[in-house]
């Protein structure tokens, strides 16, 4: 199979710590293995990427204070820019998603959600239609003095956007209509808990949420028609008492729904987790393969870690009956921060 053939990947790195910015990547077919082919540094500090279903566009944030974000097109070793970058309106934006012809941003300097129309190209209309400013804070001190909103995404049914805010200990369900952005609900969970992602068990009926703070998972119940989160029960990500700076950063589930793995930085482990109906069960730690895990990614049954303070990402098979990851490669990339798969071009 030739290069322009395979799966791509596209990494994203902070270019304020030395990182190259956009780095192209091809995925071995059989091993998975990833082989950087170009970078783009044309966008300071892409943290955060998402691709178009088709996986013709690329969307990135530009995690600065202004807060942009801009789209490029994929083609070739280096993504092309297509069209100037977007302000967000908002501070910090650490995550964003493709929602019924939007981009949305997750501000977290702001505590905001932003929403940037989408052009019939693909491109970002050059401004945004809606930013919904979070409110509220929680009892940690100095991380919890306002909101930070941390990811927003589709729910599965493709009607709710989420929004989990680290600063407020709560998840929005978000409406768009008309390019405004409404919160259908406000979710609490437990005070000083922290959420910083949520993800959706492939079945849509569950969700679970990291906590940066705790560091704990909340399994959740998620009632797509009616818009409902409901917390069912908080599991700690690693065994014992955890001791020092230990921070969940990411958080996937397995495509056939039978586990849960997350990473966290400071420890710089993987917890795997089996689901076992409406709870978790902690099924051992491996190491990360770097220092400071900041992304996990799922991909063709792989898993990818974005290790940011190493700078480098490790990729791990997954034993089919018990989840545990193993260590199968790494790529260095400075300042690595996220990964994402054309799925498409599987």
């Amino acid at each position: 199979m030739a290069d322009g053939d395979r799966r791509r990947a596209f990494i994203g790195s902070f270019t304020a710590a030395g990182g190259p910015g956009i780095v192209t990547a091809t995925v071995d077919p059989d091993s998975g293995a990833l082989t950087a082919r170009g970078s783009l540094n044309s966008l300071p500090d892409p943290s955060y990427l998402a691709l178009s279903p088709g996986g013709d566009m690329l969307y990135a944030v530009s995690e600065t204070a202004e807060g942009t974000v801009a789209a490029y097109r994929v083609h070739g070793e280096k993504p092309e820019r297509a069209g100037p970058r977007v302000p967000v309106d908002g501070s910090g934006p650490t995550h964003l998603s493709l929602f019924r012809g939007h981009v949305l941003t997750a501000n977290y300097g702001s505590g905001s959600v932003t929403a940037v129309p989408l052009r019939p190209d693909g491109t970002l209309a050059r401004s945004a239609s809606a930013v919904l400013r979070h409110t509220g804070s929680g009892p940690h001190v100095p991380r919890q003095q306002g909101p930070h909103a941390h990811q927003v995404q589709p729910d599965p049914s493709g009607r709710w956007a989420v929004s989990v805010d680290l600063g407020t200990d709560s998840v929005r369900v978000c409406a768009l209509a008309d390019g405004a952005l409404t919160v259908h609900r406000e979710i609490a969970l437990r005070p000083g808990s922290g959420p910083r992602h949520l993800a959706f068990h492939p079945d849509g009926t569950r969700a679970y949420v990291v906590n940066e703070l705790a560091p704990t998972v909340t399994v959740c119940r998620w009632d797509a028609p009616d818009g409902v989160l409901r917390p069912l029960t908080e599991i700690p990500v690693l065994p014992g008492t955890p001791s020092g700076d230990v921070f969940p950063s990411g958080i996937v589930a397995s495509a056939d729904g039978r586990f849960v793995w997350t990473a966290t930085r400071g420890a710089d482990l993987l917890t795997v987790f089996a689901v076992e109906g409406e709870t978790l069960r902690p099924a051992g730690t491996v190491p990360c393969g770097g220092h400071w895990p900041r992304a996990l990614t799922e991909s063709g049954g792989r898993l990818y870690v974005a290790n940011e303070r190493s700078g480098n990402v490790t990729w791990f098979t997954t034993d089919p009956a018990t989840g545990t990851p193993r260590r199968a490669g790494v790529l260095r990339v400075p300042a690595a921060s996220c990964v994402v798969f054309d799925e498409a071009g599987a």
